[in-house]
């Protein structure tokens, strides 16, 4: 074992901290946007989150190498395939487990924390948070069964952005469970977009992933259908009135949209091809999160 901070940040996969420290930030926005937000309960809840999603990075690195899915991917990019920490000899299969542990042991303590001071529906949230986020890609889960896009979609949008803004407003209204929508829809198409250069390991290891059932060529047309979805979910929100009109501003995501869609049609059999594909769905996750909370902003100075 070879641990270092920069070995560690690899294992928990840093890089993505951010596009999920965002789902926070959107269910924060809108409980600000209308009269309650505590600073201090949402740098913890981000913080919690956050190594939530490491935790689940690590457990996912862990299953992978015993059912030998990380071990067969000869089609790797920098968006799939694991960490390779286990593979290259950095942590042990057994140091990975414990580092995902401790990573949900702080966990536990933030959530133990917030359900005191904001009640026991954060404990509701908290729980459903981490059983589908360890179970996430676990051998015996639901991920090898198809069903792993729809879990991680359902924890990174009602279950995160909901429950940050319950965090905030002890409350859960029509509106956020509206809010969370695109946003676990795009979290959903992240995993969706890196299942297709995953492709050949998964089948080999026997993971019955979408891409894996349905094929490539046949599965290319299912990223265009969450896209879709995604900004006909906002636009009907504005149009129903469950979201302010501000949140339109999510629409200027849409040519990176237009790049994702480009990548998928073209290249969706030829990996080294599609990391620019990949790399751009996560920009687009993000860019559409943060200008959803620019969106709750502009509109509570306006009113």
């Amino acid at each position: 074992m070879r641990l270092s901070i920069k070995n560690l940040l690899r294992a928990l996969r840093a890089p993505f901290f951010v596009a999920t420290a965002t789902q926070t930030l959107v269910g924060a926005a809108v409980a600000w946007n209308e009269g309650s937000f505590y600073l201090g309960c949402f740098l913890l809840t981000a913080l919690g989150v956050v190594l939530a999603n490491a935790g689940t990075n690590v457990a996912n690195d862990y299953f992978d190498h015993l059912s030998g899915d990380d071990e067969g991917n000869q089609e790797l990019t920098p968006f799939s395939g694991g960490s390779r920490v286990i593979q290259e000899g950095i942590i042990s299969p057994r140091g990975m487990l414990v580092l995902s542990f401790l990573c949900y042991g702080i966990v536990v303590a933030i959530g133990l924390y917030l359900t005191w001071a904001r009640g026991w529906g954060v404990l509701a949230f908290g729980l459903i948070g981490v059983v589908l986020s360890f179970l996430y890609d676990a051998k015996i889960s639901y991920f090898g069964r198809g069903l792993g896009e729809l879990a991680t979609g359902i924890l990174a949008g009602p279950v995160v952005v909901c429950g940050a803004y319950y965090v905030q407003a002890q409350r859960v209204t029509p509106e956020i469970v509206w809010v969370s929508l695109p946003v676990g829809l795009l979290v959903s198409l992240i995993l969706y977009v890196n299942e297709f250069p995953d492709y050949a390991a998964d089948r080999m290891a026997g993971k019955r992933t979408i891409v894996v059932m349905l094929g490539r060529r046949r599965a290319m047309p299912g990223y265009i259908a969450i896209i879709v979805a995604v900004y006909l979910s906002i636009l009907l929100g504005v149009l129903m009135g469950l979201l302010p009109w501000p949140t339109l501003l999510a629409f200027l995501s849409l040519p990176l949209a237009y790049k994702g869609i480009q990548g998928i049609r073209q290249f969706y059999g030829e990996t080294p091809r599609l990391i620019p594909t990949c790399a751009v769905t996560i920009k687009m996750h993000t860019a559409t999160a943060l200008l959803f909370t620019l969106g709750y902003v502009i509109d509570k100075f306006l009113a």
